[in-house]
């Protein structure tokens, strides 16, 4: 099952939000989300940096499994010629994924990665 589903309700919902966003040749769809193209950093990890600041030299060095600087460029370019439909998808992924830590309760120290990403904060507790 979809880790993004609960139900048939919630996986149309998903199905629906990723068919509203234009495709793209920097992002992939699967498992019920966008990634960048050939990797495996979801499109939400992007948005998330870049939103923080971040350049795309620095996503990349961060993230060097993209394989390509422009790549990042594309990714970037892509969030900000449709910042409805990413805000859109995130706000689903957030949902989504407290539905998922309702449903399936996880010990803190497997939730830490997952909200240091969203946050922003790269300091592992310590």
């Amino acid at each position: 099952m979809d880790c993004r589903s609960n139900g048939q309700g919630s996986k149309l919902k998903t199905e629906t939000i990723i068919a509203m966003m234009p495709p793209s040749q920097y992002l992939d769809t699967r498992n019920g989300g966008y990634y960048v193209a050939d990797s495996r950093i979801g499109l939400d990890v992007v948005v998330y940096a870049f939103r923080r600041g971040k350049t795309a030299e620095d996503i990349f060095r961060a993230y060097p499994s993209i394989a390509s600087l422009a790549k990042v460029y594309g990714v970037i370019t892509y969030i900000l010629e449709h910042p409805q439909e990413i805000e859109t998808y995130l706000q689903h992924e957030i949902r989504a994924f407290e539905e998922f830590k309702t449903t399936h309760p996880l010990p803190p120290e497997m939730l830490e990665p997952f909200e240091r990403t969203r946050t922003g904060n790269t300091a592992k507790p310590g």
